[in-house]
């Protein structure tokens, strides 16, 4: 996170005596990214964070990875996936390298207490609502919210009562954050960045609980391991630092727009290492006189492209199935642009009304158990016209 956060009751000083109403002392645990050399949070529990009962390994299905071969477009609708588990065990897995993993899961059940350890998460909320319970607090959730969840924070998703939640889920093998050209160096937002501190939304209390004997299912690199801790972990009575659950509605993305067609970075809107984020908003389109709105044939020939289709008109897809929940990927090595017809439909077109979400990876991408399950084949083809 760009910017310090301070919730509930701390010391004065960092380090110090911090004494319960019984005279007993708080228990202070730091949660840092690389080593001591990143952001940071300090929590202060009222019991040991580390007084563990059992561990036990958890049996997990693998879900086995394939090469997208032959290099093909896909169209995935992730609408035709299977609801079932929760947010954590109901995901399918479409799209994966040794950075990323992209799934979708939609479920109305909440999650029992977990923690990524691997890295950090973000969701993209396409429909429901419901919140995000964490050592940190409470963080309420809605459509169209990124909700970026840093490693290794035990946290559990309570879906609203009679909601049903589908969510784009992102998971890395790092961090997520603002991209860096929209910083200051001291970490504020810069006057040209496209959203600022306002619009991303954290905890604003405590949330405690009392329990004891309490399972959270831990995900590592070498599977999935059960943590009994001897009393519940929400029992922080305050936090304070840069680390920390947050939400940024994709409405509050301001758009920049020129008299020419930009290109996609100025939708960027975080990046962790080896990939980036976009989000596509709606937006007045290009004002030079003869401008051509929709966007030019383009090769990326160091990143595979996903873009999520939320909701709206999806000018530059029209006739190829693209439908609200599709994913498209065009991988590295495939020259991609509008359908046919596209670019001459978009001539004096005013402004676009969609809601998108673009994952670019620097590394290519395999194909995981729910893109077979969730393929449009005939995709490819698209571009011949005539569908």
């Amino acid at each position: 996170m760009p910017y310090y956060r301070s919730v509930g009751e701390i010391p004065h000083k960092r380090h110090t005596q911090f004494r319960k109403p019984d005279g007993g002392l708080y228990a202070e645990e730091l949660m840092g990214e690389e080593g001591f050399s990143f952001d940071s949070a300090l929590l202060y529990h009222v019991n040991s964070p580390t007084a563990i009962a059992a561990i036990e390994p958890v049996d997990t299905e693998t879900q086995e990875r394939t090469p997208n071969h032959p290099l093909k477009p896909r169209h995935f609708r992730t609408h035709a996936l299977k609801g079932g588990g929760d947010i954590v065990s109901g995901r399918h897995l479409l799209l994966a390298n040794d950075d990323c993993r992209i799934s979708y899961v939609a479920t109305d059940q909440t999650s029992p207490l977990t923690k990524n350890a691997m890295g950090d998460e973000m969701l993209y909320i396409e429909e429901g609502s419901g919140t995000l319970e964490s050592v940190f607090g409470t963080l309420a959730f809605t459509a169209g919210d990124y909700v970026i969840v840093p490693a290794s924070t035990i946290h559990r998703w309570v879906v609203a009562e009679g909601a049903t939640v589908r969510a784009l889920v992102l998971e890395t093998r790092a961090h997520i954050g603002p991209p860096r050209r929209y910083l200051s160096r001291n970490g504020q937002f810069l006057e040209h960045s496209p959203y600022c501190e306002r619009d991303l939304n954290g905890p604003t209390e405590p949330l405690l609980v009392e329990d004891e004997m309490v399972d959270v299912l831990v995900r590592h690199r070498n599977g999935t391991t059960r943590y009994t801790f001897r009393h519940h972990p929400f029992d922080v009575v305050g936090w304070d630092g840069c680390l920390y659950p947050y939400t940024f509605s994709i409405h509050d993305f301001e758009p920049i727009t020129g008299r020419i067609h930009q290109p996609p970075p100025v939708h960027q809107t975080f990046e962790a290492p080896n990939l980036v984020v976009c989000s596509f908003v709606s937006r007045k389109y290009d004002y030079h006189p003869e401008a051509i709105p929709a966007p030019y044939n383009h090769s990326n020939v160091d990143s595979d492209e996903v873009i999520f289709y939320h909701e709206g008109n999806f000018m530059s897809r029209k006739g190829s199935g693209i439908e609200p929940g599709s994913i498209s990927l065009h991988p590295g090595g495939h020259t991609h642009g509008p359908q046919p017809g596209s670019v001459e439909a978009s001539i004096g077109k005013e402004s676009t009304e969609e809601l998108a979400v673009m994952i670019d990876t620097f590394r290519p991408l395999d194909l995981g158990p729910g893109a077979h399950d969730a393929e449009d084949d005939d995709y490819a083809w698209t571009w011949l016209g005539g569908r």
